[in-house]
């Protein structure tokens, strides 16, 4: 996530309001119960406290869908030994996680993987850099498996960290991190595919080259086996998805934490070839992805043709107040558009 000029990501989370009752939270402007995304504005959980879950990602398992994503200090500061771009940053507070059966009223589940207080080697450790957490569950083993980037205060370890856990709340284990494929490793996702193989999508190189690794079968190492994509075109915060046989990558430019336009690519298989095709985004401020950045894309559980593009727009001097968009995923053909909508009704577009 928080990469820079010298090639880390950039640009935003918008939160998204609705469902929920409570003051600014929730609005209904469908006449009945409906589920009325707005995006950029502050969204609280089932406790009315303000939704802590950035550059994340959504599992869904048995019924319910669990977002997980970066938990931030109250407290942002610049990072003064990182000149080469605006290195701002708060405290790492480890892993948030939240539940939801209907995608708007989401209960704070806790820390699934806590920072760590005390031991400052540890990659947990508060003063270093967790971002970009996602998990998937692997049918074999029975075990959810997260991966995150993890970091050195300066981004300079440029590592991935492993973790698993027997339920999807945590707490989640912390195996340890690496360079995978021994390669720098940044900006990230996870992709499960229909046929249960996992892959690992990150920015490495310096945030260049956009690699595609293929995991073991307990998801828990590479296999060995990957690609590099989009070579020297400085592509960060990967949501991978799969419509109709074909897979598609959003992302985004490398500008460190201000907006740029996003791109998107399809291919016949994870390890392509790609074809980039362009910008997906379309109406008010599309040219910089609606001041947002991607994180996930979220295919909605039981329905044909449905999916959520999440979006972070971060707010680089107060981080923990960044937002978070949400926005749903059209094709025209087989162009994909995502259309910047004030507010819309889950119950009405799917």
């Amino acid at each position: 996530m928080k990469k820079s000029s010298i090639l880390l990501i950039s640009t935003g989370i918008l939160m998204f309001a609705c469902g929920q009752r409570n003051t600014n939270v929730s609005k209904n402007v469908s006449g009945g119960d409906g589920r009325v995304i707005i995006s950029g504005t502050v969204w609280n959980d089932t406790d009315g406290n303000m939704i802590n879950a950035h550059g994340g990602g959504i599992l869904y398992h048995d019924g319910t869908y669990y977002w997980y994503g970066e938990y931030k200090g109250d407290s942002t500061y610049w990072n003064p030994k990182v000149p080469s771009w605006e290195c701002y940053r708060t405290e790492a507070g480890g892993v948030s996680c939240y539940s939801s059966t209907d995608l708007v009223n989401w209960k704070f589940e806790g820390l699934a993987l806590p920072s760590e207080q005390n031991d400052s080697g540890s990659d947990l450790h508060y003063s270093h850099v967790l971002e970009r957490p996602k998990v998937i569950y692997n049918d074999q083993t029975g075990k959810f498996v997260m991966w995150l980037h993890v970091d050195s205060h300066n981004y300079a370890k440029a590592a991935a960290g492993v973790a698993i856990s027997d339920s999807p709340a945590g707490t989640f284990q912390y195996l340890g991190s690496m360079r995978p494929n021994g390669e720098m490793s940044r900006d990230m996702t996870l992709f499960k595919d229909d046929d249960g193989k996992a892959y690992h999508v990150y920015s490495s190189e310096e945030n260049r080259t956009l690699y595609i690794s293929l995991l073991t079968d307990d998801y828990l190492e590479p296999s060995g086996r990957f690609t590099r994509n989009f070579i020297d075109q400085s592509r960060e915060a990967p949501a991978v998805f799969k419509r109709s046989g074909k897979y598609y990558i959003v992302s985004s430019g490398c500008t460190g934490w201000d907006p740029n336009h996003a791109e998107y690519a399809v291919a016949d298989s994870m390890f392509g070839a790609w074809t980039v095709m362009g910008d997906p985004c379309s109406g008010k401020d599309a040219e910089i992805t609606f001041y947002g950045q991607s994180t996930f894309v979220l295919p909605l559980a039981g329905k044909q043709d449905a999916y959520i593009a999440m979006f972070d727009k971060w707010n680089k001097t107060d981080l923990i107040n960044s937002r978070y968009i949400w926005l749903p995923v059209e094709f025209k053909g087989d162009l994909m558009d995502i259309a910047w909508r004030d507010e819309w009704d889950l119950d009405e577009v799917f």
